[in-house]
């Protein structure tokens, strides 16, 4: 048995030697090991990330989720999209436990070797070392670049409750000034950090992002399984701008059929006003090809009326086209003028998604 590097204080965490080759499943309270390896064969030779996934020490199992730990190298990552408005990107842990049906970043547990797609909700790797790189790592940073936490997986998802990775970032961020920070996530949790976020916030520019996709409980249950609900993601924003730690809401994917309609995107809209939001903004569904095989068997369940045109609109693209795009783009606009939410940030609305190519039906609407 060995311990835990950096456990959280308040509880001891113990590794098992040797599990992280197999799934350990809970089934009615008991442990059953599976028969298939969570890796590839031993004899298989892994290299880079898919080798340091490998060589991770299993640290416990929950609701069909198992933990690993990851020994990375590098925690602050150059952003590559042209249109993205920030330069670094910082994910704590790989992998997702809110299982977001319709979530992009599966492909990410492709570079592990892991092709599943519920791979990437099931079995979550946390960084070690977190805090000692970046103090490391930010010498690289030059004035002006913005650093972006949780663009691949949610910093605040139920594992940082335990390991505390999110909490040892901003920790050391507090220790510097003159950076520019933004956070993405869905999860209120974000709330027990408000001493150390008021912190980040006296030195730096820091701007917390709550994602909510729709006001219907319900709606937000099947699309969002284990991220909490939406009135708790607007609370959050309500009590990080009372706090003086600016917050706004990403309403993010707008699913089309299913979140679009004017009338819900306008209760939204308001309630980020009436929750003292500095801004909102909408982005559509991207749907690559690894989170296509989650999210059109989820529709088929759901919403069978929508799974061929869905079919036929993402099948030879991830993005909706411009004529999609843009009367969302002018509508999210309206209503900030409506409500008087300042438009501050709308370059993050305008930078999100990457060039598209002409298409010959770019008139045709989707639904």
């Amino acid at each position: 048995m060995i311990r835990c590097l950096n456990p959280p204080t308040r509880r001891k965490t113990v590794l098992t030697r040797h599990a992280s080759r197999y799934i350990v499943w809970r089934i009615k309270g008991e442990h059953i090991m599976a028969s298939l390896p969570l890796l590839p064969d031993s004899k298989t030779k892994l290299i880079g990330i898919a080798r340091m996934a490998s060589e991770g020490e299993s640290l416990r199992q929950g609701h069909e989720v198992e933990y690993f730990t990851l020994p990375v190298r590098s925690l602050l990552n150059r952003c590559t999209g042209v249109r993205m408005p920030f330069t670094w990107t910082i994910n704590p842990y790989r992998g997702c436990e809110f299982a977001c049906k319709y979530c992009y970043a599966r492909y990410t547990h492709e570079f592990m070797e892991m092709r599943d797609g519920v791979d990437f909700e099931q079995k979550i790797f946390v960084k070690q070392h977190a805090a000692d790189l970046l103090r490391q790592e930010l010498r690289h940073v030059k004035p002006g670049e913005e650093i972006a936490i949780g663009t691949a997986t949610d910093p605040y998802q139920p594992a940082e409750r335990r390991f505390e990775v999110t909490r040892a970032i901003l920790e050391e961020f507090a220790r510097h000034h003159g950076l520019e920070i933004g956070i993405v996530t869905k999860s209120n949790l974000v709330l027990r950090d408000i001493d150390v976020l008021k912190q980040v916030a006296k030195s730096n520019r820091l701007f917390v992002n709550i994602t909510i996709t729709t006001l219907k409980v319900e709606l937000a249950r099947i699309l969002e399984p284990r991220a909490p609900r939406p009135d708790l993601r607007l609370e959050a924003v309500q009590k990080l701008n009372q706090a003086g730690v600016a917050a706004g809401v990403i309403c993010a994917p707008v699913l089309p059929g299913i979140t679009d309609s004017p009338r819900d995107l306008e209760a939204l809209v308001r309630a980020t006003a009436e929750a003292g939001g500095k801004h909102i903004f909408a982005n559509s569904l991207f749907l690559k090809p690894c989170s296509a095989a989650v999210f059109l068997p989820f529709l088929e369940r759901e919403f069978p009326q929508l799974v061929e045109t869905y079919r036929k609109r993402y099948k030879d693209r991830a993005f909706l086209p411009e004529s999609y795009r843009k009367p969302l783009s002018q509508l999210m606009k309206r209503l900030r003028e409506e409500y008087s939410i300042p438009g501050d940030y709308d370059r993050y609305s305008q930078k999100t998604e990457p060039a598209l190519e002409p298409e010959p039906d770019a008139q045709m609407k989707l639904f």
